[in-house]
């Protein structure tokens, strides 16, 4: 059917506000709406393409969320080739790298631009008059695969270009996952009974060959922008000039670059990277050194495998041979048996590994271990080791198959399966090892935080029949502490006071999180707490009433009816009430007076009164919003003890900057 003048107007509107929209928050990290508010905006543009065909277009906000599953993959033919990098492992190998380029060059005093070297899959991208039209893997650097179709649904890759762009452009960079968006990603593989992925690299490479679309626009994958290829009418002058010009057109690129003038400043960088990199949102494996001059990389030229001018830094290894002396059976808080492999101990990048995690049966099974075997560990994301493989070539019979459990190995009720899951169950609600790690969950910072009591006391308090439900914490009295060993009237007031102030100061989303309902994580415990006034009245809400909630389906909506079916659950509510630990949240009224409604506040450095978390909340109930990184449109930057470098880009942005004491009276806070 013809579309109406005012449909087209409206539809163009709609792929303008929501790629500004996707800017802000995929590449500025500073989103100025709330996701229901996205979601509208998306969902009219949805409604609006379907309506009026002839309005679709291929660069337009819509495309990702995926479209027809191919049959194969074309070949991708690029330009110029993608060469890959030659690697050091030593500082005196890049010491080395930086004493050639100096001798071919005759020139001292280079500067090099300097990137973390992301840990994804090599891409590239293909923009014609600013709207992306290709691209694909690297290949063998001369000829990739075609995967057009699922890079357009990577979150963060623009699909039209902003500002200034050249009539042709070929942008090379990486497509990574990031650390929490792979193990929930492994989470979800486990609970379907699929295979898990080794790491993120291998999940973000498995995602984007796919030949379906619309299961790559399911993973959280982003791109970041290292390099370019052909390039028609521009040029530039630096590395880091191009590293600035795809920033400015709205292509997100490599965190984490900097300038460096010698191999002193790469060296100190090096060593800064290595301290933050566990802390980093993704895995990388080390830096990228590029000559930063253009012409000087022009003049060093290439090998026929590598370029000349640019070197790949690589962390030291965090992998190492051990061997699988035992496996062991651990039972969750829900009851889910969890395989943990006993290793000979071993160093990994520093630390020591003697246990690693199997995830299930599916897994041992699908990777072939047995006990006494030779296996590969990796410390995964550096933090949790896992076993990669087993050396099946260094096999010598006496080898022996792991047998999983039929009954629990704590209290020996015979476990379960539940429906199709992969996870098996001990479904005894007594079974002690539950009991134990549901009271940790409950006590735990994230939960009713209270402090002093955590995987210590928990078992001793078990132990010592002193506690049997969350509820019997807040009955604990001091002479019932005084009588457990090594416990004096010094620790046992402290623990009282602790379980005290605890008490006063829970919230409803912070109980609702620590009575550790199945799938109800932190941010879903926030939604629930946000529409519902108390446990009590959440206790009565309906599968479908909770699936009307944003972010809530029908899995996590039966999981919360379930918990407020069972009886033990009812007794609990019922004791936790008559305790007086029962937060009852008033809800707004629409008219209430919210004296900081859309301002925004940027904090950093430590505070004396309050946590992090703490100011956040004020700010928010008071209809504020903090953010994570300053910009122009920050209202507010809360300055505490050694502030960060947020303090200077305020000053830049002529952003108000108040101390801490003048915060406190902004929020009239007594």
């Amino acid at each position: 059917m013809p579309f109406p003048l005012w449909a087209k107007k409206r539809v163009e509107e709609l792929r303008n506000i929501i790629e500004y929209h996707n800017y802000r928050y995929y590449v500025l990290d500073d989103p100025e709406i709330s996701d229901a508010e996205y979601d509208r905006l998306f969902k009219e543009l949805l409604e609006l393409e379907d309506k009026y065909p002839e309005l679709r277009d291929p660069a337009s906000p819509t495309q990702k969320i995926g479209g027809k599953p191919l049959s194969k993959f074309e070949e991708f033919r690029h330009s110029i080739p993608m060469y890959s990098l030659d690697n050091a492992f030593s500082l005196d190998e890049l010491k080395g790298f930086c004493i050639r380029i100096e001798k071919t060059l005759r020139q001292k005093d280079i500067d090099y631009w300097v990137e973390v070297k992301l840990d994804g899959l090599a891409v590239e991208l293909v923009y014609s008059k600013g709207r992306f039209v290709a691209g694909g893997t690297r290949g063998d650097g001369e000829i990739g695969e075609d995967i057009t179709a699922n890079l357009k649904t990577v979150k963060n890759l623009p699909l039209k270009l902003r500002g200034d762009f050249p009539v042709y452009l070929e942008v090379r960079g990486e497509v990574v996952l990031f650390k929490k968006d792979f193990y929930k990603l492994n989470n979800d593989q486990v609970a379907k009974g699929e295979k898990v992925f080794a790491n993120p690299r291998n999940a973000a490479a498995g995602s984007l060959r796919q030949l379906d679309p619309k299961i790559t626009a399911k993973r959280p994958l982003r791109f970041f922008a290292y390099g370019v290829g052909k390039l028609e009418d521009i040029s530039f002058n630096t590395q880091e000039d191009i590293y600035f010009a795809l920033k400015e057109m709205g292509i997100p690129v490599v965190p984490e670059a900097k300038r460096c003038t010698n191999f002193e400043e790469i060296e100190n960088y090096f060593k800064e990277i290595q301290i933050k990199r566990e802390n980093l949102p993704f895995e990388i494996d080390g830096l990228v050194i590029k000559v930063n001059n253009l012409d000087f990389q022009e003049k060093l030229g290439y090998t026929a495998r590598f370029p000349r001018f640019a070197l790949a830094l690589k962390f030291p290894a965090h992998q190492a041979e051990t061997v699988l002396k035992d496996v062991v059976f651990q039972v969750g808080r829900t009851g889910v048996i969890t395989p943990v492999a006993v290793l000979e101990p071993v160093n990994i990048g520093g630390a020591t590994v003697s246990r690693a995690t199997l995830h299930n049966e599916s897994e041992i099974k699908a990777k072939g271990l047995k006990i006494y075997d030779h296996v590969i560990v990796q410390r995964a994301g550096d933090v949790i080791p896992e076993i990669v493989r087993p050396l099946v070539e260094k096999r010598t019979g006496r080898e022996k198959d792991i047998i999983f459990p039929t009954h629990c190995p704590v209290c020996g009720s015979k476990l379960e399966r539940i429906g199709s899951e992969v996870a098996i169950r001990c479904v005894n609600l007594s079974c002690p090892a539950r009991l134990e790690a549901s009271l940790i969950h409950f006590v735990s910072k994230k939960g009713v935080d209270i402090e002093g009591i955590g995987k210590k006391w928990i078992p001793i308090f078990i132990e010592n029949g002193l506690v049997k439900s969350p509820s019997d914490l807040f009955k604990l009295r001091k002479q019932d502490l005084l009588s457990l060993p090594r416990m004096g009237e010094k620790l046992a007031q402290n623990i009282i006071n602790s379980i005290a102030k605890a008490k006063h100061k829970i919230t409803l989303e912070k109980l609702i999180f620590a009575l550790g309902i199945r799938h109800v994580g932190e941010q879903t415990a926030k939604i629930l707490a946000k529409n519902y006034s108390s446990l009590e009245e959440l206790s009565k809400a309906s599968e479908e009433e909770l699936c009307k909630l944003r972010d809530i389906g029908p899995e996590v909506a039966r999981s919360i009816v379930l918990f407020f079916k069972l009886e033990e659950n009812k007794k609990l509510l019922l004791e936790l009430k008559k305790l007086g630990v029962f937060p009852i949240k008033v809800k707004e009224k629409d008219n209430e007076f919210r004296p900081l409604e859309g301002k925004i506040f940027v904090l950093t450095g430590s505070l004396k009164h309050f946590s992090r978390e703490q100011a956040k909340k004020i700010i928010e109930d008071l209809g504020g919003r903090v953010s994570s990184s300053i910009s122009k449109k920050t209202d507010f930057l809360v300055v505490g003890e050694k502030p960060g470098s947020k303090l200077q880009k305020a000053k830049q942005f002529g952003t108000k900057i108040i101390n801490e004491q003048e915060f406190l009276r902004l929020v009239s806070y007594r």
